[in-house]
């Protein structure tokens, strides 16, 4: 393990005390390595799906039809949830 000495404004360090008292994380150390690994998956996982969005061509305007089976979709995401949760 390897110490790293952070300094914060007086702000988030109320912050920082509020998220232990609540007793979510125990230390200022469980907070930040739950940041950074946070921080460490957007960057492997999600980036990498955003750079192939930019890069699959150019955009096209949504249309109605398009609306509509996102609608579809979500009810029925929804209802598959609701019936197995």
């Amino acid at each position: 393990m390897t110490t790293f000495t952070v300094s914060l404004p007086e702000a988030l360090t109320a912050y920082l005390q509020a998220r232990i008292d609540s007793g979510e994380f125990s230390t200022a150390d469980a907070y930040i390595q739950a940041l950074i690994q946070q921080d460490k998956a957007r960057q492997e996982h999600l980036e990498p799906l955003l750079l192939e969005g930019l890069e699959s061509g150019e955009a096209t305007p949504m249309t109605a039809a398009d609306w509509e089976t996102i609608r579809s979709n979500v009810r029925k995401n929804q209802s598959d949830q609701s019936q197995h949760g």
